[in-house]
């Protein structure tokens, strides 16, 4: 259990996020303001 939750911190870091969006095309300035707001709202409701 504890590698599945290991794994879902991982793929839900918001450093993480930002480093797909890049991979995805955005540019950084776009990819940092969606992980900013990322990080502020969703991010503090998971578990």
């Amino acid at each position: 259990m504890a590698r599945i939750r290991n794994a879902i911190q991982h793929v839900f870091n918001p450093l993480h996020v930002y480093c797909r969006l890049k991979d995805f095309g955005l540019p950084g300035p776009v990819a940092k303001k969606v992980c900013r707001a990322y990080e502020r709202f969703l991010f503090p409701l998971l578990p």
